[in-house]
């Protein structure tokens, strides 16, 4: 009787496909510089419309009678969105007068692009720490986008979660931005069984979040199905940082907790599969990748910028 091949093999050959080349690096920081621009624009709105309110003042002392700036204010002191709901009302104005005493007041007639370059300064910061995890942000919803795609070309109706409202949403013809706010989809197969594909799971037995999760329920038993193992059905680690300088640190990161899956369900001698999707491919891991597929500990993986790799390893997640 043949073997039946194995998973991978019908996107991979060999570890050195696993690579991520260099025109994919390339591209993967033009959409990450792409991005920042996109998350940048309300901080630059934000500016203008402080430039404009306080050119009406004569003197940076006369922003302490302007109310409508005072939020703009505090950001061009330094402080925080979240560090403002910690301070009382006398902080905030002792912190806008420090402001004004120690930036404003010296830089003369300048002093409202002194105030708008400090506001800047501050936003700046907050949209770095929300870059931090973009490349997570942005595979996320690439991975989606081609599962979608895959459930759509084979004819399998599906809903949606919606993160905003925790509403299961079903599939209408227009589908666009979905991706940006999903955090689960859910699928009948052909024999009838439920599928969920669920992003970001703290799954009870590992007591660990998992970035993707597949169980065997339905939307109405997901809450409880969380505490049965035999329910899931697959464990993927997903990582969409694109530089190479960190890759080897996500497969780390991923190998450890796809370990801590396999190493809890097998104490109830349960085998879940497993797999990784990673953006940043090096030669070094994708031969440990290659050989953990060999092995069987690895059940599938694929390079998030290969589409070939992406497209098969969504029919065989829909197919589990």
């Amino acid at each position: 009787m043949p073997t039946r091949p194995s998973a991978f093999s019908h996107h991979l050959k060999c570890s050195q496909d696993l690579i991520t080349s260099y025109e994919e690096v390339r591209a993967g920081f033009v959409a990450l510089a792409l991005e920042r621009n996109r998350r940048a624009t309300p901080y630059v709105e934000e500016a203008r419309a402080l430039k404009t309110t306080a050119e009406a003042a004569t003197t940076p002392r006369d922003f302490l009678k302007m109310k409508t700036i005072k939020s703009g204010l505090l950001t061009a002191a330094g402080v925080s969105d979240k560090a403002a709901n910690h301070l009382t009302e006398r902080d905030k104005t002792n912190a806008i007068k420090e402001l004004i005493v120690n930036f404003l007041e010296p830089a003369g007639s300048k002093f409202v692009e002194e105030l708008v370059f400090r506001f800047l300064l501050t936003r700046g910061d907050t949209l770095g720490g929300s870059m931090r995890n973009v490349g997570g942000v942005l595979a996320q919803r690439k991975l989606t986008r081609a599962v979608i795609a895959a459930l759509s070309i084979g004819g399998v109706a599906y809903h949606w979660l919606d993160g905003r409202t925790n509403r299961w949403i079903p599939a209408s013809e227009d589908d666009s931005d979905i991706e940006l706010h999903l955090r689960a989809l859910l699928w009948k197969r052909a024999d009838g069984e439920n599928r969920i594909m669920h992003y970001n799971l703290t799954v009870p037995l590992v007591r660990n979040n998992v970035d993707l999760c597949l169980l065997n329920t339905t939307a109405q038993d997901l809450k409880k199905t969380l505490s049965y193992p035999q329910a899931y059905i697959a464990f993927g680690e997903l990582k969409g940082g694109i530089d190479p300088a960190g890759a080897d640190e996500h497969w780390k990161t991923a190998r450890t907790a796809l370990n801590r899956i396999r190493e809890s369900f097998n104490k109830l001698k349960l085998r879940p599969m497993t797999f990784f999707i990673g953006a940043a491919i090096e030669k070094r891991m994708a031969e440990e990748i290659w050989t953990q597929l060999k092995k069987g500990q690895l059940s599938n993986a694929a390079n998030l910028t290969g589409s070939k790799q992406l497209r098969s390893v969504c029919n065989w997640l829909i197919n589990l």
